[in-house]
């Protein structure tokens, strides 16, 4: 019987550890996250570009938090009624910009990949442009607006410090006139290029190659604790 007992715990002992959790990423320390968010809607049945930059900070590798800024990169159409005064045949053009407050939360991923569910929220001020047919240009007063943009997106990282991404998700106008929201309300297509600040300062403190996979690779995984 004791014979049995010592044979089992030398098989114990001998063997190999369980594979680690990788579905779930690992970071002892908070980081400054800063991205070039380029977004893209269908709004009167044109793709639209909207440019945006988002500096955060990361919590553990699993919550981000902190601001960003974006501005519509071409004028589009809009359904508002003009007012009485500006003639019938005149050009008509929405612009926008708006500031946001956002939140993301990484669902599954490990230090090269992720999935994540970023919600933003933010407050902009739009105006429309109308230019008469003798080239005369109206700009009405400038309004707020209240937008809200749950996403869902991805990225990897191609070294330490960048990553590549993309997502999905829906923006919604709040507060305005309704045919001004149907003209800002729309599907949300977005790319990004994120740059881990904290990371890409140690690797410049500590000398290491600029373009190194330290950290990324499959051996480097630790389990979330």
């Amino acid at each position: 019987m004791l014979s049995a007992a010592l044979l089992l715990l030398r098989s114990a002992a001998a063997a190999p550890p369980a594979p680690a959790d990788t579905s779930r990423v690992r970071q002892a320390h908070r980081r400054v996250v800063f991205q070039f968010d380029q977004r893209y809607s269908l709004l009167q049945r044109e793709m639209v570009g909207i440019n945006g930059l988002k500096l955060g900070v990361e919590w553990r590798g699993r919550l981000r938090t902190g601001v960003g800024v974006y501005f519509l990169s071409s004028a589009i159409n809009t359904r508002a009624v003009p007012p009485s005064f500006v003639p019938a045949g005149s050009d008509d053009k929405i612009r926008f910009r708006y500031v946001t407050l956002y939140g993301e939360y990484v669902l599954l991923g490990t230090p090269r990949w992720e999935v994540s569910t970023p919600v933003q929220a933010g407050l902009g001020r739009y105006y429309v442009r109308y230019q008469y047919p003798d080239g005369t240009v109206y700009r009405t007063a400038r309004e707020n607006i209240w937008l809200i943009e749950p996403t869902i997106g991805g990225h990897m990282r191609v070294f330490r410090w960048v990553g590549l991404g993309a997502g999905a998700g829906y923006r919604q106008a709040l507060l305005t006139e309704d045919r001004l929201e149907d003209d800002i309300s729309g599907v949300i297509f977005y790319g990004r290029v994120k740059l881990f600040l904290g990371d890409l300062y140690k690797v410049v403190r500590g000398r290491e190659r600029l373009f190194s996979q330290r950290g990324l690779h499959r051996r480097d995984y630790r389990p979330r604790e």
